[in-house]
């Protein structure tokens, strides 16, 4: 993994957001060109800049760097609604995940 993966990355999230450079450079507070000195490689953020575009972007650090993952922002999303619900629930959306997983390979 070097500097590349993290400017990738972000731009693969960024797009699956549907935000612009511009629009999460201003909405982060920063310069109109901060995200695209990221992605052109001209710097990487700090942790804590990099803390918070994870939480701009809804997932955690961990998501950030899970490849296999396509879309961790709704998984990120999934999971939190998940974990209010109670046990039938649960099992009733695993066997719904299961069947659609069969019928859809």
């Amino acid at each position: 993994m070097d500097e590349s993966f993290i400017r990738q990355r972000m731009t693969q999230l960024r797009l699956k957001k549907g935000v612009s450079e511009y629009k999460m450079s201003t909405d982060m507070g920063k310069s109109k060109g901060y995200i695209q000195s990221i992605s052109s490689g001209r710097s990487l953020p700090s942790i804590s800049e990099f803390l918070y575009m994870c939480e701009y972007l809804g997932i955690t650090p961990s998501e950030f760097f899970d490849t296999d993952t396509s879309n961790p922002a709704l998984i990120h999303e999934a999971v939190e609604a998940m974990k209010s619900m109670s046990e039938d629930d649960l099992r009733a959306v695993i066997a719904l995940l299961h069947r659609f997983k069969t019928e859809h390979p």
